[in-house]
């Protein structure tokens, strides 16, 4: 895996990033009728994805508290915890 410097902040991350809009849940509370992804994988799902992108080396992720109202950063919270390769964040 190639890796760049984040900017200024002296970290390095890898030039390929995982994006983690598709983890979570297809409907949401607060709004389970209003608010309906289709394309959204659940957990179980989104795991094999996530470990191949860590057995490969990324490091980066793209997520963010508004992809499934946060269940995204849920998903991929747990699936760190658990799965090998993470050594920090």
């Amino acid at each position: 895996m190639n890796y760049v410097k984040l900017g200024n902040t002296g970290m390095r991350v890898s030039r390929i990033c995982l994006g983690c809009m598709s983890y979570g849940k297809p409907q949401v509370a607060p709004w389970p009728d209003m608010l309906n992804w289709p394309w959204t994988l659940t957990e179980a799902d989104s795991r094999p994805f996530i470990q191949r992108a860590l057995e490969l080396g990324v490091n980066f992720f793209d997520t963010a508290n508004v992809y499934s109202i946060g269940e995204s950063e849920a998903v991929l919270g747990r699936a760190s915890a658990i799965l090998p390769g993470v050594t920090s964040w």
